[in-house]
């Protein structure tokens, strides 16, 4: 399963839409109810950072990472950012990944191109079904 944060611009709810999979969406406004996550899930995180990197991880992910339950389904992640950032770009995964103790699966620009897509769904077949799990 994938779980998803996406701003109001919609970028990463676009690639979701795209990729066609099962998907929950975290809220836009973190104090809203975070939805129940009952099974291993890859989170895929945009990035939102100052200049120095702080900030990079939208605080809706925080708040659902924070659960212990939640944060020991986690697998691994999938970032998202703006290229335009340089050495910040895509730096949601870096954070989560290190904190959490799971792996970078994958990281791409905005909302992604076709490549992008067929990468991540081929890349998710191939670590569910390592993970004995589908992602149909």
């Amino acid at each position: 399963m994938i779980v998803y944060y996406s701003s109001a611009s919609g970028n990463t709810h676009r690639f979701i839409k795209q990729l066609a999979l099962p998907a929950i969406r975290l809220p836009i406004d973190p104090s809203k109810p975070t939805p129940r996550i009952d099974q291993p899930f890859v989170l895929i995180c945009p990035t939102y950072a100052d200049g120095n990197g702080k900030g990079a991880v939208p605080k809706s992910v925080i708040k659902a990472l924070n659960d212990i339950r939640t944060r020991s389904l986690l697998a691994g992640v999938i970032a998202t950012g703006n290229r335009n950032f340089g050495a910040l770009f895509a730096q949601s995964g870096r954070v989560i990944a290190d904190k959490c103790g799971v792996p970078i699966l994958y990281r791409f620009e905005l909302s992604g191109t076709p490549r992008d897509v067929q990468a991540v769904r081929q890349g998710l077949s191939q670590f569910w079904n390592h993970h004995g799990q589908s992602i149909s």
